[in-house]
């Protein structure tokens, strides 16, 4: 399944190949035709003039902040605390229907994931099933929330962004 783009391609290979062509052409002409030397550099303005010209042929969006989602791929996240699973799965087994999502993930302590994986076997193709250990979770989120405030201290990013 392929962005929506202004060639009609659907095929996700063909828009690929189609769109390092057009962008690398673009590239090159950016060089050559002295366009960079005109745009200020380190601005957002400029990074947003160099995107429409490399992508303006391919995507409507070229040049402006997304408001879609662009991802080329999908992962569904199923959040289990206690009780019934059957919920779950028919969520898993819907998003697994879906040619875009590339794997589903339930998320639970290990006494359910042991119940989920047991009970979706024959339901839910378990080379797209994966599990994740809500204390993990937690952990990953803990470290990543230390990491986002550590980084924020570097003032990187201008307030006004």
């Amino acid at each position: 399944m392929a962005l929506e783009n202004k060639l009609g391609l659907t095929s996700s290979a063909d828009l690929a190949r189609e769109e390092e062509r057009i962008s690398k052409k673009k590239a090159l002409e950016l060089f050559e035709n002295g366009i960079l030397d005109k745009l200020e550099a380190g601005k957002f303005s400029a990074l947003k003039a160099i995107h429409k010209y490399l992508f303006d042929e391919i995507y409507d969006f070229a040049g402006e902040l997304r408001t879609v989602n662009i991802s080329k791929a999908i992962y569904v996240f199923e959040v289990q605390s206690k009780g019934s699973i059957d919920s779950l799965l028919l969520n898993l087994k819907k998003a697994q229907s879906n040619a875009a999502v590339q794997a589903v993930v339930a998320v639970a302590d290990e006494e359910q994931l042991a119940k989920i994986i047991r009970e979706s076997a024959g339901v839910i193709d378990e080379k797209s099933l994966r599990t994740w250990n809500s204390d993990d979770v937690l952990a990953v989120y803990d470290s990543l929330a230390r990491a986002h405030e550590s980084i924020n201290k570097l003032a990187l990013v201008p307030e006004s962004f």
